[in-house]
């Protein structure tokens, strides 16, 4: 699968301008939502191929986000890659329960524009 859609689901503007710019610049079609409800709203009503998700969120929670979409019983959002963003340390047992339900897990503070495109490079590639 190759990735070619992102939603952004990230709150503050400076974060969310330079993905967005710099994921453009790289030819990912682009979506971005600045609130929780709003991200739930768009990953479920349309398909993306990933989606970069911030933990700390006005209206909704990351975490909430991510169990409405994988936690229940049926995976709503099954050829979707998720990527967790957070500055927000959690705590082992949260971060494993998000672990599981997401692709990866990111501290924002330690990643640049280009090594995110660097990750995102690197799901892409076939197990």
């Amino acid at each position: 699968m190759a990735i070619k859609t992102i939603l952004i689901i990230e709150d503050d503007r400076f974060i969310g301008e330079m993905y967005v710019r710099s994921l453009k610049k790289a030819g990912y079609e682009i979506d971005w939502m600045v609130d929780g409800n709003d991200g739930l709203i768009a990953a479920r009503n349309k398909p993306y191929d990933l989606i970069l998700l911030d933990v700390m969120l006005p209206e909704r929670r990351g975490t909430e986000i991510l169990e409405a979409l994988r936690g229940g019983t049926e995976d709503l959002i099954p050829n979707t890659k998720v990527l967790i963003l957070t500055n927000f340390e959690q705590d082992d047992e949260s971060r494993m329960a998000m672990e599981k339900n997401a692709d990866g897990y990111l501290i924002k503070a330690e990643i640049t524009p280009s090594k995110l495109i660097s990750v995102i490079t690197q799901l892409d590639k076939p197990a």
